[in-house]
């Protein structure tokens, strides 16, 4: 009888990737950012164990959107208490916290579950091109 491959947590390898936003397309970039979490570009992917990579985004403040979204598309919030619905437009948040945009946009195409909280975690962000993970080795993503 042929038995199913099941990784275990100390054979799976995490990588670590870089990617540049710089003049990407939103939700372009973050469609290849979310596998490489997931770890579907591995031949060892199973569905529901955490087989992906590391993915270091720089240059989050210049990611680029069509049409008209940066006044039109809204990112909301809740503080909890009654009334305390925030809304901000996407041209401010990129002004604010770029860091958010992407995140909010790779959350949207991972699982909602505890999974995906575990592989957006996995996931950093940086406004400029510098970022503190040199001593990780990460390989540029294309």
């Amino acid at each position: 009888m042929e038995k199913t491959y099941y990784p275990k947590a100390g054979e799976i390898e995490h990588k670590w990737f870089v990617a540049d936003a710089n003049d990407q397309n939103l939700g372009r970039f973050a469609s290849k950012i979310a596998p490489i979490l997931i770890g579907k570009h591995k031949p060892v992917y199973t569905p529901g164990v955490d087989t992906g990579d590391f993915v270091i985004v720089i240059n989050a403040e210049r990611v680029t959107v069509t049409g008209n979204k940066l006044d039109d598309k809204m990112y909301y919030r809740h503080s909890g208490y009654p009334g305390g619905l925030k809304e901000i437009t996407l041209r401010d948040q990129l002004n604010k916290h770029p860091d958010r945009v992407i995140r909010s946009a790779v959350w949207g195409m991972l699982p909602h579950n505890k999974l995906g909280r575990k592989l957006l975690k996995k996931l950093k962000v940086y406004a400029g091109p510098e970022h503190p993970h040199e001593a990780q080795d990460p390989q540029p993503l294309e």
